[in-house]
Order: structure tokens, then C-alpha cells, then sequence
């Protein structure tokens, strides 16, 4: 996969400890960049004699904002979090993978339920602008915080209320004024909305009680969560090039881009370095099956994976398959990233 450079255009200061970073392709291929709502960047950041890569949420809305925006709360001891807060400026260019993961609506128009602890306002922020813009669902927030110079993108939430009020409920808990959140008082507050999909970010201790908050409501609950990766996906291992023998192999074929390829799968190899080797421009990031960036929906056929830490049971069902973790059943399959 190609790497990208994104343009700094601006550094907005959320909270103390938040910047948001204001984006546009650098090389100009717009086209490569677009996204869908709850989707985030990979960005490299320098890491002592070396280079690591974090993924950070999209808060902006593809539905309403010209420009991609990434927020990045400091985190004690964070490699990627502080380098950003301390040293990136306006006019600054960033290496960055496309926009990619999971945690998106399957529609804009479906009622919705979010659920969103500190910087984890920001993938559910661009859930809520891109629903409330080119959606007609009505959207209800739970947003949970220390206290209220905590609250992140606080101004732009009043706005929105404001001009939404008929469609759009946000509800503030801070720890300054009720104490920490517990199981049963978000089971009380989601309660009215039982049965509507959540999505849910945040902390890891705020989403587990929420999901475990949430069971038996009769909600689908998506949750967001981010490893630390251990490679350099900028760096990726070389791709065997086209060409070389590959033995025996499936057929698959591939909707990605509004495109379709018809590649062999070796029975040998993940999807992903197949699709790589046919020069098929295929999103990922860790290749540790641990962030979603590279996942596809089979939509004929059947793959098997040899790791998965982020599909949960009825992701399974729905036929996502993490692409750099699957190897190929049937001899024949096809698969879409398109949504």
C-alpha cells in the first residue's frame, strides 16, 4: 500500500491536552483520502533513531467538511501522542496510510445510540456531524468526561444541539459533579434507546462497562479499540513480484474503489499480500490482525483467518474477514471493501 502525505493546514487546541490536525493530501490525489464516518489515519511519527506508526480517529464528516481533521489527546508516556501535540505546526507534511476500519454505520438513516469517554469522542463525532447531515435518523450521545475542561469539541456539540434539537440528545456525564460512571447508570440512560445500534469509544475500562452496561438491550454495540502496532507498516516486508510461480491458488475477485480485479489467491498466502502482489491498492496497517484497516466482507466463498482480536461474533457473521489474516477455503471467492 502506497503511502500518503497530508498538509498540516492548521493546529486547533481542543482542551490542554488535545490538538486537533486540520489535513489535505499534499500530491493532490484527493480521490485516495476519501472516507466513510468512524474511520481513521495511520500516521508515522519519529520514535528515537527510528519510526513508528499510531492510528488516530477521523472527527471530521465526509458528509460536511472539505478538510480531514484528526484529534490527538496527550498520553502519558505516548510516543505518537505527544510527539504530535509538542511538535507538529501549520504547513507541516505528515506521512499517512488512506482512511481505513470498521466502525462505521452500515446506514445514516438508522436511529443510533453513541457512547463516547474522553478522546473517544472523536470517531463518534464523525458518526454524529455525518448522520445528522446527510442522514435522517435521530442521534443520541452519552459523552463522559472528568470534568467539563475535559469536554472535548464542547462548543461544536452546543452548536449542533442547537440547530438539531428535534433529532439530536446529548447527555454530559462528568466526574467532577456525579462521580465515575457505573454499570447501572449507563444501563438507566441507554435504556429509553434500547434496541438501536451503539457505538462506542473511549478508554478501555469506560467500554467494557458499556457494552457490559448495554447487554440485553437488544442493541448491536460496535466498539472501537486501538493497539499500539509493533511494526512499521510504512515499511512493509517486499511483496513477491508479479509473475513468480505461486502454486496452487484460488480465484478471487475484488471490488474495491468502485473497481473489480480478478486475481489468483495462493492457498499459501493471506489475502492481502495476494491482492499487494497483483498491484491491487489494498488498505492496512498493523498486519497483526489487531485494527480492522485491512478488513473486506466475503460476499461469495469462504476464507479462514489465523488471527483476529477485533471482529466479534456478529461482525463473523456478516462475512468481514480481516484481509492480512485470511487464507482462502473455496476455490473461488469474492470479496468487497466497498462498503
Amino acid at each position: 500500500m502506497t503511502a500518503l502525505k497530508a498538509r498540516v493546514v492548521e493546529v486547533v487546541r481542543e482542551t490542554a491536552e488535545a490538538r486537533s490536525l486540520v489535513l489535505e493530501p499534499a500530491g493532490g490525489d484527493r480521490d485516495r483520502f476519501a472516507y466513510r464516518p468512524g474511520q481513521f489515519l495511520t500516521v508515522r511519527v519519529p520514535s528515537g533513531d527510528g519510526w513508528v506508526a499510531r492510528c488516530y480517529s477521523l472527527c471530521s464528516s465526509p458528509a460536511t467538511d472539505d478538510r480531514l481533521k484528526v484529534t490527538v489527546k496527550r498520553v502519558a508516556g505516548g510516543v505518537g501522542s505527544n510527539w504530535i501535540c509538542d511538535n507538529v505546526a501549520a504547513g507541516d507534511v505528515l506521512e499517512v496510510l488512506r482512511p481505513a476500519g470498521t466502525f462505521t454505520p452500515s446506514s445514516l438513516d438508522a436511529d443510533l445510540l453513541l457512547l463516547a469517554g474522553g478522546s473517544g469522542i472523536t470517531p463518534v463525532m464523525s458518526i454524529l456531524k455525518t448522520c445528522l447531515a446527510a442522514g435522517t435518523g435521530a442521534i443520541t450521545l452519552l459523552y463522559a468526561n472528568r470534568d467539563e475542561r475535559s469536554v472535548i469539541f464542547a462548543g461544536e456539540l452546543r452548536a449542533l444541539a442547537a440547530s438539531h434539537g428535534a433529532r439530536l440528545t446529548v447527555v454530559h456525564w462528568l466526574e467532577s459533579v456525579q462521580g465515575l460512571p457505573t454499570p447501572a447508570a449507563i444501563r438507566a440512560l441507554a435504556s429509553p434507546y434500547a434496541g438501536r445500534d451503539a457505538f462506542v469509544c473511549g478508554p478501555g475500562a469506560f467500554m467494557d462497562m458499556a457494552a457490559s452496561a448495554l447487554s440485553g438491550l437488544g442493541s448491536r454495540v460496535h466498539v472501537e479499540r486501538f493497539f499500539s502496532l509493533e511494526g512499521d507498516p510504512f515499511e512493509a516486508g517486499p511483496v513477491p513480484p508479479k509473475g513468480v510461480p505461486v502454486g496452487a491458488a484460488a480465484e478471487i475477485e475484488v471490488e474495491i474503489d468502485g473497481e473489480t480485479r480478478t486475481v489468483p489467491w495462493p492457498t499459501s498466502d493471506h489475502l492481502l499480500d495476494a491482492l499487494l502482489r497483483a498491484g491491487v491498492d489494498a488498505p492496512f496497517s498493523c498486519r497483526e490482525g489487531s485494527c480492522a484497516a485491512c478488513a473486506c466482507v466475503v460476499v461469495e466463498g469462504e476464507a479462514v483467518m489465523d488471527a483476529n482480536t477485533v471482529l466479534d461474533e456478529r461482525d463473523l457473521a456478516d462475512g468481514l474477514i480481516l484481509a492480512c489474516q485470511a487464507r482462502p477455503v473455496s476455490d473461488r471467492l469474492k470479496v468487497s471493501y466497498d462498503g
